[in-house]
Formats: structure tokens, C-alpha cells, sequence
């Protein structure tokens, strides 16, 4: 049965790559590219890692990091530099080794979403940043979901709440700096219906409505880092060793008590 679930949602989340193309699914990563780009302008570092669903949707490619690296799920001819072949629930990566690492969607669409947390809570360092995107099931695309007799991506993935994220992450010793919800236009396609929605989309941002398409969640690791312990060896205690004359004239004066 996990099998099962398994290939559905590789077969979802390739069908989610190719939404990307849509007027719509460009519309969202559009946005989604400025708003990470916003949270994570005052980070520095010398690692990022993107854990995407593809390659062909790079993410804060404008941030102040000596080494941007991304995985993706599958191997192409064509991959980008610095592009790690890898799934979002196993990383290749050592433990405290990133500065910051985005999710973007992949526990959305992962038959182990906690594990995918896990994992890029364990490759980030103390004091390492976090950010989160997921689909937002409190908006009209949650409705949407609801309503759809057709489960196509993005309607097919899992949806899970930004409180439900947070929760998980404070249980990783996180603790959660930011949660902000963004996209407030419905999910249609027509690109005319779309631009004449800019004007909600303003208003929602301005009034920090909870209701956006999708949510981004910045969190920081207060794990202690780990050092090593040095073993303390203890110092031997000296030991007395007599020589070798004293010892023969203890014996002899020995022998002459004896002798009286």
C-alpha cells in the first residue's frame, strides 16, 4: 500500500513541474521568487541549499552566499551546475553543514513530508536559517482542493497548514521568526481574468490577510552546536623506586641488627 502512495505522488509531482508552465503556475512562482528573495535579503553565509521539485525552478539565486546548491529528483543531460540528483527525505549532505536551506513544495508533494522537515533541519548548522513554502489549505485554492472532482496538480498535494508546520518545527528546536501569507488571487487560468486581480492581490498583502494561496515560513535552528570532547587522561602517579645502594645498604643494616 505505501508503494502505492508512493508513485502517485512522483507521478503528481512530475505533472506539478510541468503546471509551472501554465499563466497561472508562472504567476505564483513569480511571486513566490520575489517574497523569498525579500526574507531572506539579510541572510549571509557560505552554503545554501534549494530542496525543489525540479531543477527548473531556481529560487533566491540573488542572496549573499558563497555556494548556492540545489537538488532535484531526477538526473538530465542538462542539469545546472552545483545541481544534487537526491530526494527531499534523504539528503547526500553532512549534518551541520548548510546556512540556509528552502523547501519549496516538496513536502507538499512527499509520502514523507516530517521526514523532508527532518532531513533539512539536520543539514542546517545552529543558528541556521529556514524557509518554508507550502500550499495554503485556509485560502480559495484549499477550496478549490476541497471541490475538485479532478486531482491534478497542484490540487493533488497535501496541503498542510502552516500551524501544523510550526508545530513540527518547534519540535525540532526551532523557533519560528515569520509566517506570512502571500497570492491572493482565485486559482483560474484566463491571463486577462489575472491582471485584473492585481488590485486584490494589493489589498491582501496590505492587510496581512491570512488567506494567500500559499504561506512562507522563516524559522531558525537554536539547536546547541555540537563539539567535540577531548578525554581527559589522568595523570599517573609517580612511583618511588629506590636504588640500587640503597637498597643494599638497607638490607645489610638490617642483617646487623639482626646480628646484635
Amino acid at each position: 500500500m505505501a508503494r502505492t502512495i508512493e508513485r502517485d505522488y512522483v507521478a503528481q509531482r512530475d505533472a506539478f513541474e510541468a503546471w509551472f508552465q501554465s499563466p497561472l503556475g508562472r504567476a505564483l512562482l513569480a511571486d513566490q521568487r520575489e517574497h523569498i528573495a525579500r526574507m531572506a535579503e539579510d541572510l549571509t553565509g557560505a552554503h545554501q541549499l534549494l530542496v525543489s521539485i525540479s531543477h527548473r525552478l531556481p529560487l533566491a539565486t540573488s542572496t549573499d552566499f558563497s555556494h548556492r546548491m540545489m537538488t532535484t529528483p531526477y538526473w538530465s543531460s542538462h542539469l545546472p551546475d552545483a545541481t544534487v540528483v537526491c530526494d527531499a527525505d534523504e539528503l547526500p549532505f553532512p549534518s551541520d553543514s548548510m546556512d540556509l536551506v528552502i523547501l519549496h513544495h516538496t513536502h507538499d508533494f512527499s509520502d514523507q513530508p516530517h521526514q523532508v522537515v527532518r532531513e533539512a533541519a539536520r543539514v542546517l548548522r545552529s543558528s541556521g536559517c529556514l524557509i518554508i513554502v507550502g500550499f495554503n489549505p485556509y485560502s480559495l485554492w484549499g477550496l478549490r482542493k476541497l471541490i475538485s472532482r479532478r486531482q491534478h496538480p497542484p490540487w493533488s498535494g497535501r496541503f498542510i497548514t502552516s500551524n501544523r508546520m510550526e508545530d513540527w518545527l518547534s519540535l525540532l528546536q526551532f523557533k519560528v521568526e515569520e509566517t506570512t501569507s502571500h497570492f491572493f488571487r482565485p486559482p483560474i487560468t484566463r491571463v486577462r481574468a489575472l491582471q485584473r486581480l492585481t488590485l486584490l492581490e494589493k489589498l491582501g498583502e496590505r492587510l496581512h490577510l491570512p488567506a494567500g494561496a500559499y504561506y512562507c515560513i522563516r524559522a531558525e535552528k537554536r539547536v546547541p552546536a555540537r563539539t567535540v570532547k577531548r578525554i581527559r587522561w589522568r595523570q599517573p602517579k609517580p612511583v618511588v623506586i629506590p636504588l640500587a645502594g640503597a637498597m643494599g645498604s638497607s638490607s645489610v643494616s638490617r642483617r646487623q641488627e639482626r646480628d646484635k
